[in-house]
This record gives C-alpha cells, structure tokens and sequence, in this order.
C-alpha cells in the first residue's frame, strides 16, 4: 500500500510540472518556517507573560532536536531503502541520498514543532499542524520519501513532545521562573512599566 501511495503522488507530481518550483524548495528549506513559528510562539507566550506557553515553546525545539535522534536510532534499525533506491524509474526532484528512508527527518521535526506549539498557542498549533501535513506530503511529491516515512516523521515528533511534555515542562518552567527573576528576564515575559 506505502508503495502503491507514493507512485500515485509520484504521477501526480510528473503530471504538475508548474508545482515543482514551490514543492521542491517547501522540501528542502520549509524546516526554515518551522524555526520562524518556534521564535513566534515563544514572542507570543513571552509577551502573554504565560510561563507554561514560553515552557511548552522551548519544549517543542528540545523535543524536535530529541526526536530526530530517536529517528535515527529506529532508522538506522530499520535501514529502508528510500523509494528511488527501489523504484529506479521514480520521478524525483531533489537531490537523491543514501541514507535511510524511514523515519523521515523533515516529519519528525516539524511534527515535534506543532505539537509544542499546540500545546503553547492552539491557534499557532493549527497553523504548524496544517504546514506539517504539507511538508510530509512534500517531502512524498519530490519522491523523498513514502508516505508511511513521513507519516512515522510526523507521529514520532508528536508524540515524544506530547508523552514528555509533563516532564520536561517541571524541568522546564523552575529554570524559567529564575530566568524571569533576573536579568534576563525579557526572554521570559514582557518589561513591567
């Protein structure tokens, strides 16, 4: 079925040649827009003064940073072949590697990002969790990946954010409360005037 999907999006993506510009760099360089959402969420948690959003927003880059290096210990377990390596005839339109398939790197990473911000800013959330869809299916048009590689991606960024996050945020929210008695306290909420 994982095969079946992905020569699907793969006619598709040879028969959308006008969308190979705009997939093709959301691919490659949309991480970009997820580290752009983080300094977001963190803007808008830290001028709430909401301790648990900045914590939950700090949680979700260390849970991406996590995440990807549990990915590679289940990818390098696993050692699937990225889908051009099995499907020669594939139409591919970035440059092709030799690393494993699954999980997806890009996945894990932004699936970790939406999850904190869900749990910082639902509205932020939402828009994270939308643009995740979209570079999984991404990294799937450009011929990356399979679809149950980004699928796993995006699963295992959520949920290590989501199972951990009750840890990390008592880890989390003391260090940033003495951040907020000193004087770098601007990191954390607002100036009071």
């Amino acid at each position: 079925m994982d095969a079946s999907l992905y020569r699907a999006v793969n006619r598709l993506a040879g028969r959308t040649g006008w969308a190979h510009p705009l997939f093709i760099a959301y691919a490659k360089y949309g991480v970009l827009l997820f580290a752009a959402l983080l300094l977001a969420g963190w803007w808008l948690a830290r001028r709430s003064g909401d301790i648990d959003a900045v914590a939950a927003v700090v949680w979700a880059g260390g849970a991406a940073v996590v995440a990807l290096g549990v990915g590679q210990v289940i990818g390098h377990a696993i050692d699937r072949a990225r889908p051009y390596a099995v499907m020669p005839t594939a139409h591919v339109l970035v440059t092709r590697t030799s690393d494993f398939s699954f999980p997806s790197d890009h996945a894990t990473a932004v699936g970790a990002v939406a999850a904190g911000l869900w749990l910082a800013q639902r509205r932020l959330g939402v828009l994270a969790a939308g643009l995740a869809v979209l570079m999984a299916f991404a990294r799937v048009y450009v011929g990356a990946h399979y679809p149950g590689d980004v699928a796993a991606g995006l699963l295992l960024g959520a949920g290590i954010v989501v199972a951990l996050h009750p840890v990390a945020a008592r880890i989390i929210r003391p260090l940033l409360r003495r951040l907020a008695d000193s004087p770098l306290r601007l990191f954390v909420a607002p100036r009071q005037t």
